[in-house]
């Protein structure tokens, strides 16, 4: 089974714009950040772009946000790369001729539905601003960790 890494993604550069702000960001930096190659960094901001979450000018390495990160959601980020795409889906490719394999879908479709409202919600509480606070928090526990391991060495 695929599943999408497009939001981890997103927010992964967004983050990446927002604590870097002094320093040119291509899409190559990014890319080498998140892994991945340029033009897929390319496509994602420019769903984040088109969302109004951030703002670049072609041929510059400057890319930012276009609102402060109190005003960004998860659920903003995740509506821009992932559009109405539920978060959990339905198996399509069931029995038809059998009675579990139609009516099953049926059932869980009304509680995906309440899973999707309800993680929308709890998203929507999620700034990216939380998420950086955050970030800081594990980084600071992570280099505390890597600096007692170097004086046990």
């Amino acid at each position: 089974m695929k599943y999408s890494t497009k939001l981890s993604d997103a927010v992964h550069i967004v983050v990446f714009i927002a604590i870097n702000p002094e320093i040119n960001l291509s899409s190559n930096t990014i890319a080498t950040s998140v892994q991945t190659n340029p033009s897929f960094v390319r496509q994602i901001m420019m769903k984040l772009k088109k969302a109004g979450l951030m703002s670049s000018i072609n041929g510059h390495a400057k890319p930012s946000l276009a609102k402060h990160p109190k005003e960004i959601t998860l659920l903003d980020i995740y509506k821009a790369v992932e559009g109405n795409k539920p978060l959990l889906h339905l198996d399509t490719h069931t029995n038809p001729d059998c009675r579990v394999g139609v009516n099953i879908q049926l059932a869980l479709q009304d509680y995906y539905d309440e899973i999707q409202k309800e993680t929308e919600k709890h998203m929507s509480s999620i700034t990216l601003q939380n998420i950086i606070e955050l970030y800081h928090k594990k980084s600071d526990q992570t280099d505390t960790c890597q600096k007692n391991q170097e004086e046990w060495s």
